[in-house]
């Protein structure tokens, strides 16, 4: 990598609401087409939404602390040995693991159909704040994965 690289992360504002470096990425992985403005005001409308379901909880609070429950802290890596592939469970390093709860959280608002976008992030926001919902059991379901394959983490590098 030559010396004067910089990555993206680098050129990256925090959003003009709340200051937030989580926030900007989100509305990043929220932004499709380039479109930044509609991606902010699904972001800041779904947040509307979610403080209404949680008035107690700052806004702030609660897309930090959902993306929060839903990191990973291990994943399962496909390793090929001596002709068979083996999941083996790894430890998953904190940007990496922003970004999946990041993606988890807007891939499964994405999936569930018949309602504004802003409304199933919402959801999505609220039950991932309360520590249930699609992304962290999707998180769940990751490490029981590496759980059951243990016996295959002498294997990681």
């Amino acid at each position: 990598m030559p010396r004067n690289y910089k990555s993206t992360a680098q050129y990256l504002k925090p959003d003009p609401k709340f200051g937030s470096m989580l926030a900007t990425k989100i509305i990043n992985k929220i932004m499709l087409d380039g479109k930044k403005s509609t991606a902010q005001a699904v972001f800041y409308e779904a947040l509307d939404l979610a403080s209404q379901k949680l008035p107690d909880v700052e806004p702030v609070e609660i897309f930090t602390q959902a993306i929060e429950n839903a990191k990973p802290m291990v994943e399962v890596r496909s390793k090929r040995v001596g002709g068979a592939n083996y999941q083996v469970p790894r430890e998953v390093k904190k940007n990496r693991q922003q970004s999946l709860a990041i993606r988890w959280v807007i891939d499964n608002s994405r999936k569930k159909k018949g309602k504004p976008m802003a409304q199933r992030l919402a959801e999505e926001f609220v039950d991932a704040y309360n520590g249930t919902g699609a992304s962290v059991q999707w998180k769940e379901n990751i490490h029981k994965m590496a759980d059951a394959n243990k016996a295959y983490a002498h294997y990681a590098r």
